[in-house]
């Protein structure tokens, strides 16, 4: 252990290692989007989690533009008016529900997007609206709500007059309030309206509205403001969060969305805030209001308003009446309206952000935005391995890691058990049996082979809109469901007890007593003094994490909500406490994971966000509990942990999922250091390992997943310096392949031999570095090279290097210009089996040994295999020597027709021209026999026949497609076409050997100054 201890490892020794993105590409939260004036195909959103978004086409196709400079959590965008190219983003959604993330300040970009500087308001932490002087980009307005756990100084209008260098605070309402709404007058960049909103977030409650919550006006650039919720006809009492917007027709006329007990609803103002009078009270306006309460003015029209709620509210006679209608997602929490066409709007919802062009009849899709919230994630043992997932406001997913494609599409995917926010476990022993649950103890059981679903709640008694203090079992938003790691037939779920069924949820036994703490004070209902909101995510004392050792049968950890840690090494006959002393109570026990190597071992993340402490909370014990060790050294004080998993393989290997990204520890937890490598900042929220692949669930950038952690495992024990040449991971032989750069489906699994090195001394100018395959009789299959000129190069840089050998012998020679329909040249694929491959620095062998494994779906045998691979190796032989004869063929060709240029009308060789004449076009013949000539596009062969090589290049074709040897068939009409392709080659031959070396023969005997080159 000593060693392990010690064992630290720089990134330059594993950075060709990346995260691929698996996808789905199905968009998550959104809370803030615009859109450009006058650039009709031009919009931006800020992903809940995800960054910032562009697209250029009118959001068929969207790309990240904050990628390598910031990410996580958008809570504002806004464009100059005055110059577009001004950008300014400010971190932290106002949508402030059960999973909000926090926000990085302000960011600001004047090329629209391409860079971006950090532009101040670091401890802003969530920063609902941003507004610049539709005349001077340099006059900027940030509305900050603030931190949303705990009182601070650092909330409500800030103003800068230098393009955010410097910030003053100009509003202020007190400690606990701060700004969720902000709008300069379009007409009047001296007039600005903003809202404050007292609201707080704790483990166990939302609060919102209180003192603190008001409207307020400034005339004087917002330099001092006035509370204007205070006049006539505003509602009276507690006010909660309120939306606010003006018209650009008629700035006089104000509509404010207002939280309030008895009078809360749409109001208007037609003296610019001087009165009000309440026009719509209507529930579905408000419903759920802090989660929503946005207010919108059509841009041309003063009677047109916008309400955001679940659905979008639309008015044309002032806010009187409203009609109902669904974009492509609901929950909708910005919208932008273009000025110069109402019709042109840009919407943003809990599936991201939709474009229309018609006032709202249709809109662009949210399916091509890979911005997906998940809560946790597992895998199944299918081939390819799926992964499965619960997407926040949407459904559970299972995707496959890898498809025979070359893409992950949206065809990829399915549905299956549970629902938005589930843990899912699948049935060890099938693995179509799915179990997943959702808020309020929702569990079902899903059969996909049969179509079938089943509800199996541990107590089926709805409790939604009640608080946990009624609940007889208190089942958490995203309380765990596992199978034992040992007994197959037996499930667990969690609520304050152990809950254990062997009979798929026909009957639940409970086998624990509380495991929480039960604070009554705790256990009550959410939503603040004027509306109630209960959906389970603020149920409280609950059993958040839990899982069995993988060695011990029996032995479960178990970890509350609440900050409990309890271990039963019976199967729950007993049970113990076993909290480490010294951790800060009520800690949020996130995961918790028993170790692979040692019974006694086990590791525990937790946080404390939701209480205003955003440090990280990693525990390890290797005495079942009896004393831990925080293991957090190298971690980011404020990168708060969610999750931490043990390589299964590498014994002291950790990962740990942060809010702000990944971390790694070589020596189990002793130190950290950044994992990142090309992963977006974004929150992650669960990791699992599967065949040596790390999987990784985010908070709004979908999955992401490295391919090959053997590459850690070899630091290890391996030498210091020099080169090195990894051990390849077992390959499988199937098919599909990676294409990258989709912007609307995920990144395929590579298809070959993942082959990593590492150069450690490289000068491009002097060193020849190669790679070479070794069939298993150690025959060279192929060598890549950085002096190959195009063919077979290899592209290499000092340090750590990746490349993919296709598993692919070489196939026949393909002429310029060839057409061919539905033909193949290439080589067979390398068969199971043990191979070798070679690194070659300066002919310094470093050598490595790997297996191709076969597709466990194949229906073939090694020898079905080996029979399909000979074939086709067959049949490449024959077109090659047809091609390259070919090849012979145009250049004799071409020097005879140069010969007839030369010597045209000469009556000394009149002879010798006839003959070449001749031979042209016997040569031709031979040609035209086993090529189509005229064929000189794609669409060409239906109008010319193809000729012999075509064809047999088609049975490759047909043969390839799977693992299955060549049928009776196909060896018939192989052997019927090489017989055919060989009298035209012997008839080549017979030309070259005879009447080629007669026409030489001839033509030296003249002692004429041209000499023919047969080749």
């Amino acid at each position: 252990m000593a060693e392990i201890s010690a064992q630290s490892f720089d990134e330059s020794q594993y950075d060709a290692l990346e995260y691929r993105l698996v996808g789905p590409f199905r968009g998550g939260r959104s809370a803030a989007v615009t859109g450009v004036p006058n650039q009709p195909n031009l919009y931006y959103f800020g992903a809940a989690g995800g960054g910032i978004w562009k697209t250029l086409d009118g959001g068929r196709s969207w790309d990240n533009i904050s990628d390598g400079y910031f990410g996580g959590s958008i809570g504002a965008i806004t464009v100059a008016k005055s110059d577009p190219n001004v950008m300014y983003v400010g971190g932290g959604e106002k949508t402030v529900r059960g999973n909000v993330s926090s926000g990085y300040g302000i960011w600001k970009s004047v090329d629209a997007g391409k860079t971006w500087k950090p532009s101040g308001l670091k401890n802003s932490r969530h920063v609902p609206r941003i507004a610049v002087d539709p005349t001077n980009h340099n006059i900027v307005y940030a509305g900050v709500l603030g931190n949303i756990y705990k009182p601070t100084q650092d909330r409500g209008v800030y103003k800068s007059t230098d393009g955010g260098k410097t910030w003053k605070k100009t509003l202020f309402s007190n400690d606990q309030s701060g700004v969720v709404d902000l709008i300069i007058d379009p007409t009047n960049p001296r007039i600005l309206y903003a809202s404050t909103w007292r609201v707080q977030r704790t483990p166990y409650n939302l609060s919102s509205g209180g003192e603190g919550s008001a409207l307020w006006k400034s005339t004087d650039s917002g330099e001092s403001w006035t509370e204007i919720s205070t006049k006539k006809g505003f509602p009276e009492g507690i006010l909660g969060i309120i939306g606010v917007t003006v018209s650009p027709v008629n700035n006089q006329r104000i509509w404010a969305m207002v939280e309030n007990k008895d009078q809360g609803g749409l109001y208007r103002s037609e003296d610019g805030g001087e009165t009000w009078r309440q026009v719509n009270s209507e529930r579905k306006l408000r419903q759920r209001a802090w989660y929503y309460t946005r207010v919108y003015a059509d841009t041309k029209d003063a009677d047109v308003v916008y309400v955001l709620n679940v659905r979008y509210h639309k008015s044309s006679d002032g806010g009187r009446t409203f009609s109902t209608y669904n974009a492509p997602h609901g929950d909708h929490h910005d919208l932008w309206i273009a000025p110069e066409d109402p019709n042109r709007m840009i919407i943003g919802d809990d599936g991201g952000a939709q474009v229309t062009y018609d006032g709202g009849e249709t809109w662009s899709t949210y399916h091509n935005q890979p911005t997906s919230q998940f809560y946790r994630v597992t895998t199944d043992n299918d081939f390819p391995y799926r992964i499965y997932v619960a997407q926040q406001d949407n459904s559970t997913i299972r995707i496959p890691h890898r498809t025979d494609g070359f893409s992950i599409s949206e065809d990829d995917w399915e549905s299956t058990a549970g629902g938005e926010s589930a843990h899912i476990a699948i049935d060890p022993e099938d693995n179509d049996i799915v179990y997943g649950g959702s808020y309020d103890g929702f569990l079902t059981r899903v059969n996909h082979k049969r179509g079938t679903v089943r509800a199996i709640n541990v107590w089926p008694d709805n409790p939604m809109g009640h608080g946990a203090e009624g609940m007889k079992y208190r089942f958490q938003w995203n309380f765990p469901i596992i199978f034992s790691k040992h007994n197959p037939d037996r499930l667990y779920t969690f609520s304050q007890h152990v809950h254990v069924t062997e009979n798929e949820g026909q009957s639940w036994d409970i086998i624990s007593p509380d495991l929480t703490r039960n604070d009554p004070e705790k256990l009550k209902s959410s939503g603040g003094p004027i509306t109630q909101d209960n959906t389970s995510v603020e149920y409280y004392c609950t059993i958040f994490a839990a899982q069995e050792s993988p060695i011990t049968e029996g032995l479960l950890w178990i970890g509350s909500d609440d900050g409990l840690i309890h271990v039963t090494k019976d199967g729950g006959k007993n049970w113990e406490n076993v909290t480490p002393k010294g951790m800060p109570e009520w800690m949020m026990i996130n995961s918790i994971e028993p170790s692979a190597f040692d019974a006694g071992t086990c590791y525990v993340a937790g946080t404390k966000y939701k209480t205003g402490d955003f440090a990280p909370y990693l525990y390890k014990t290797t005495d079942y509990g009896k004393s831990w060790t925080k293991i957090t050294n190298g971690i980011n004080e404020e990168h708060f942990t969610r999750v931490l998993r043990e390589d299964p393989k590498q014994k002291g290997l950790l990962y740990a999922g942060t809010e702000t990204g990944m971390y790694i520890s070589f020596n189990d937890g002793k130190n950290w250091k950044p994992f990142q490598l090309n992963l977006p900042i974004v929150p992650i929220t669960d990791l699992t390992i599967k065949d040596n692949n790390l999987i990784v669930a985010t908070q709004g950038r979908s999955l992401w997943i490295i391919d090959d952690l053997t590459v850690l495992h070899q630091l290890y024990g391996s030498q210091a310096s020099g080169n090195k040449l990894f051990k390849p991971k077992d390959t499988y032989r199937m098919r599909g392949g990676s294409r990258k750069g989709s912007k609307t489906s995920g990144t395929n699994h590579p298809n070959g031999v993942i082959t990593y090195f590492n150069l450690e001394n490289y000068d491009a100018e002097k060193d020849e570095v190669s790679l070479t395959y070794f069939d298993t009789k150690g025959d060279t299959i192929k060598t890549y090279s950085t002096k190959h000129k195009k063919k077979d190069k290899l592209s290499v840089k000092k340090g750590m290097n990746q490349f993919v050998w296709n598993m692919t012998y070489d196939g026949a020679e393909r002429l310029d210009g060839m057409i061919l329909w539905w033909a193949s040249l290439s080589g067979p694929i390398a068969i199971p089996g043990d191979y070798k491959v070679h690194l070659n620095v300066n002919d310094e062998a470093i050598p490595q040994t790997f297996k191709v494994l076969a597709d466990p779906r194949a229906e073939s045998s090694l020898a079905d295999m080996q029979r399909q691979f000979d074939f086709i190796k067959d049949v490449n032989k024959t077109m090659d020597d047809a091609h390259k004869s070919i090849k012979k063929i145009r250049n004799i060709r071409k020097q005879l027709q140069a010969f007839e240029k030369q010597y045209k009308g000469n009556e000394t060789v009149k002879d010798l021209l006839e003959k070449s004449k001749s031979l042209r076009e016997e040569f031709t013949t031979i040609e035209e026999a086993l090529y189509q000539t005229k064929n000189r596009s794609g669409q060409d062969p239906l109008n010319f026949p193809i000729r012999l090589t075509n064809k047999l290049g088609h049975l490759n074709s047909l043969v390839g497609m799977g693992d299955f040897p060549p049928t009776a068939q196909d060896i018939a009409v192989k052997d019927e076409l090489t017989a055919k392709i060989k009298v035209q080659l012997d008839a080549f031959n017979k030309l070259i050997s005879d009447e080629i070396s007669a026409f030489n023969a001839a033509f030296n005997s003249k002692q004429l100054n041209y000499l023919f080159v047969e080749d």
